[in-house]
């Protein structure tokens, strides 16, 4: 897609453009020779005037570094890295102070006696910088040479005095603002001083690198010590995880289990449940449950075992305890006893890791608040520093200050004052002229394209085509000068159409017409055409001229041609072969000759037909059944039958015949068809359902055509007019033959 639309692409921007150039040449060329004829009449009106010319370096005073005074004052600098401070210069020169004590200094006036005015002044005066150089150019034009050298001298001398009472300004401010500067420097040193003194005092400042320094090793140590007692906790902790396992009991548990083994009071009440509990089960064995000794052992055990209850929550406190935990083995007692030891040494471990973490957040702490410190501290020695060096810088300022300001050096020194010319520069007259051509080109090119854009008419063979779209079958080029100029009959608007091998030569109108015929002659594979209607969208588009041309080339080939001419309202055939239109077909029509009475041969296998009598309604004679058979009989005498009919521009005709042949053929004239015209008529044909053939495009200028539709060769051509030439001896022994025949048979 993208490669077929390339060449599209071109041919819009590039040869589209160039043919409505070639199209519409008489507009540019005339606007073009209007605007030169103006510059040349402008250019030699110019009167010859005197230039006078100077010149100045522009350079930085670097006396002031043998003096040891600044060198800031009356330094040239760009603004930019790439601008360059010759340029300011220029203007400063150019400016409006210099150029007014020059007209003041040399009293100029203009030829009203009024003093010369700023912009007349800088009009005339030409400033300008030579590039690569530090050298400025200064010109000035005038009728009067001496004139024009004091002026250019009078600005460069006003010039360099500005710019020494400029630098010397420059310093005289730089000291008074020294003046006041100086104190305030002074007085920030002293404040600077005072605060960083108050730092250091209020934070207890002396040495912060060193102190960074102890407070990382501090951090350091106590890391250490933490770890080795995280590592005794976490063995410690191991252990106290091994004897709870073995024990049964954490240590809570053990500790209250090793107090109730040891308390007198539980362990004798104790002692007294466990004989009650034996003697009441021995008794169970001998009386029954409702015996008073059951019942007394019974009471005797619940009130036991209250007291234990009692006993044993004043040791274990509300601490859940069983029977069995009252009473525990020795080696059991060594286990919690070992749990009870492990515990103190963990929660000793515990409470030690919380002081060294104490400690070394406190560190941590006063090491992070360290930057700061220095942070604030470097600040408070910055600002000092900069107060100081401020100070001194200004101190030394001051110094030369006083030193530049009784300088009288510029930055600009002369290389050459304006001498007086003695000979005048005349205008450049060449400038104007070719400022004119310019100028007209374009105005030319714009007309060219404005024309072309109000001209509605279809003036190429590929506008043709995309405003009809159908088939080309035949591009007839324009005779241009070629072939014998044919009068036109007194009474005729138009010029009669001329006759290829008779009118003009065969070359390269043949050649077209010979495509025409192939192509027709190809158009329908299933049935030969037999007959077609010729006509066109509007009149003096060559429909007469085709249809007599293609005649002629049929007859040519060898086929027996009928030429009629179906144009009752404006009609020309008879002009072109020179025949007598006293009868035709109208009078075949209705039945006043035969058919053979009206035919006249023109040429051998030609035929013409001529209009007749012109009828008052042509349409009805047209669509009348008469002319149904007439038509009928002409395909069983001719091999094919050709009909000239009226435009299609509000008449009917060409669609009234084209129902009764095989199609219609539909010339284009580029030029004097426009684009409503041809619209018209494509939706005319469209909407009536005609059989279109295809289109011939007739006029064309091949010169002007971006496609080549002819290829012709120098010998091709001379062929061609010797059979030209043979065509015309034939043509005219033909009207020789039927004039002598008028003349036999009256």
């Amino acid at each position: 897609m993208t490669m077929e639309s390339l060449p599209n692409v071109e041919e819009v921007n590039i040869q589209k453009y160039l043919e409505v150039l070639q199209r519409r040449w008489l507009a540019v060329v005339g606007i073009l020779g209007i605007a030169v004829t103006l510059g040349c009449l402008y250019a030699f009106s110019l009167k010859p005037s005197y230039k006078a010319e100077g010149s100045l370096m522009i350079k930085t005073n670097r006396t002031s570094s043998l003096i040891g005074s600044p060198e800031d004052i009356g330094r040239l600098e760009a603004l930019n890295v790439n601008d360059n401070p010759l340029e300011t210069q220029v203007r400063v020169i150019n400016s409006n102070p210099v150029l007014e004590k020059t007209i003041k200094d040399l009293n100029l006036k203009e030829n009203t006696g009024k003093p010369l005015s700023i912009p007349d002044l800088a009009q005339q005066l030409k400033v300008e910088g030579i590039k690569g150089t530090d050298v400025v150019q200064l010109s000035y034009q005038s009728n009067n040479p001496e004139l024009a050298a004091k002026i250019v001298n009078k600005v460069i001398n006003n010039y360099i005095d500005l710019n020494i009472n400029a630098n010397q300004n420059e310093a005289l401010a730089a000291k008074q603002v020294l003046v006041v500067e100086l104190p305030k420097a002074e007085e920030i040193v002293r404040r600077a001083e005072s605060q960083l003194r108050l730092f250091k005092e209020k934070n207890q400042v002396i040495v912060l690198d060193q102190e960074a320094t102890a407070a990382v090793d501090t951090i350091s140590k106590l890391d250490n010590q933490i770890y080795q007692a995280q590592a005794q906790l976490n063995d410690v902790k191991g252990r106290l995880d091994q004897l709870r396992a073995q024990a049964q009991v954490n240590s809570q548990q053990g500790v209250i289990e090793s107090e109730l083994s040891q308390a007198p009071g539980v362990q004798k009440v104790l002692a007294q449940l466990q004989e009650a509990e034996s003697q009441l089960a021995l008794e169970r064995t001998r009386f029954q449950a409702g015996h008073p000794t059951i019942i007394n052992l019974e009471e005797k055990v619940t009130a036991l075992k209250s007291l234990l209850k009692e006993r044993t929550e004043q040791v274990a406190g509300e601490a859940p305890v069983t029977e069995g935990s009252l009473q525990i083995g020795q080696l059991r007692q060594s286990l919690i006893a070992d749990i009870t030891r492990g515990e103190a040494q963990r929660v000793g471990l515990d409470r030690q890791i919380n002081t060294l973490l104490q400690q070394r957040y406190a560190y941590v702490r006063r090491a992070n608040y360290l930057p700061k410190l220095e942070q604030n501290q470097r600040e408070l020695e910055r600002r000092l520093q900069a107060a100081q060096t401020t100070y001194e810088t200004l101190l030394k300022k001051r110094q030369e200050i006083d030193i530049a300001q009784n300088q009288k050096i510029p930055n600009a020194r002369v290389i050459s004052y304006a001498l007086t010319p003695d000979k005048p520069q005349g205008p450049r007259k060449l400038l104007f002229i070719v400022g004119g051509g310019a100028i007209g080109l374009f105005l030319g090119v714009i007309a060219a394209f404005s024309l072309d854009l109000i001209d509605r008419s279809v003036k190429t063979v590929k506008e043709a085509k995309e405003v009809l779209r159908y088939t080309v079958l035949g591009v007839i080029p324009t005779l241009g000068r070629n072939g014998k100029e044919h009068s036109s009959v007194v009474g005729l608007d138009r010029p009669i159409p001329k006759i290829i091998g008779r009118d003009v030569p065969y070359f390269p109108l043949g050649d077209a017409y010979q495509i025409l015929q192939v192509n027709l002659k190809f158009l329908c594979s299933d049935k030969p055409l037999k007959s077609i209607v010729v006509t066109s969208s509007v009149p003096k588009e060559g429909k007469s001229e085709v249809s007599a041309n293609l005649a002629v080339t049929m007859a040519q080939a060898g086929r027996r041609v009928l030429l009629v001419d179906t144009d009752m309202r404006h009609p020309i055939q008879h002009h072109i072969w020179e025949l007598k239109n006293t009868v035709g077909l109208s009078n075949v029509i209705i039945g006043q000759v035969s058919l053979d009475e009206a035919v006249q041969e023109v040429m051998p296998n030609l035929e013409v037909l001529t209009c007749g009598t012109l009828p008052p309604n042509p349409v009805a004679m047209l669509d009348s059944q008469s002319m149904t058979k007439l038509i009928s009989s002409f395909g069983r005498d001719y091999d094919f039958i050709i009909f000239d009919t009226p435009p299609l521009s509000g008449i009917p005709d060409a669609a009234v015949l084209s129902s009764l042949t095989d199609g219609i053929l539909l010339v284009v004239r580029p030029g004097v068809v426009d684009l409503d015209s041809a619209n018209s008529a494509k939706e005319f044909l469209t909407q009536s359902g005609q059989k279109v053939l295809g289109i011939v495009i007739n006029g064309v200028n091949v010169k002007s055509e971006p496609d080549n539709y002819f290829y012709y060769t120098k010998r091709q051509q001379l062929e061609q007019s010797s059979v030209s030439g043979s065509l015309k001896k034939i043509t005219q022994k033909s009207l020789i033959s039927r004039k002598n025949n008028e003349r036999e048979h009256p």
